[in-house]
């Protein structure tokens, strides 16, 4: 079984985050799904916005860090949206991540040759627009990863949360499978 890292949005510790940390675990995985706010969650991006400009950058860095300390050098690193960028910061500190698995999220980093890496995305993606895309595609092939992109048509940036308005039950379940599959792989 595999060990999880699992970062949340800019909306914070949702009870999404937290369905799929214990659907992991009822799978047998390891996982953390750390709480960078410290507070409670918002119901919107705007409040999330504020909020993590508030906290700051690296106070939620440090907590990611400290979530991951325990977990095997081999840890998934897994994020939605903002929780992305903590996972692709950490996987520079983790050259022996098994896999980075990124939920309406990705942005530019460098990755070791051969890691396996997954992308689901809303299409089209108000906050990833098709050029971001492409340059993260562009990326990913020069840095010789393994690499799949799933993309779901017509559904809103944060259709894998049940209680947010983009949810979409048919694509939430189907990337919750795709990622259940990259993980049990890993």
């Amino acid at each position: 079984m595999a060990s999880v890292a699992l970062f949340h949005s800019v909306y914070g510790l949702r009870p999404a985050v937290q369905r799929a940390a214990e659907d992991l675990r009822a799978a047998g995985h390891q996982v953390v799904a750390p709480d960078l706010y410290g507070v409670p969650a918002v119901d919107s991006l705007d409040e999330g916005f504020a909020l993590a400009d508030k906290i700051g950058w690296e106070t939620m860095l440090d907590r990611a860090r400290e979530a991951v300390r325990e977990l095997p050098p081999d840890a998934v690193l897994a994020g939605y949206a903002m929780g992305t960028g903590f996972a692709e910061a950490l996987l520079a500190e983790r050259p022996e991540t098994a896999g980075l698995l990124l939920l309406a999220g990705a942005g530019r980093t460098a990755v070791p040759a051969g890691l396996r890496v997954q992308l689901h995305v809303a299409d089209p993606d108000d906050l990833l627009g098709p050029a971001e895309l492409e340059a993260w595609i562009t990326g990913m092939t020069a840095a010789g990863t393994i690499f799949e992109v799933f993309r779901y048509p017509g559904v809103g940036h944060m259709w894998m949360d049940p209680d947010l308005g983009d949810y979409d039950a048919p694509a939430g379940d189907l990337s919750w499978q795709r990622c259940a599959e990259f993980i049990r792989l890993s």
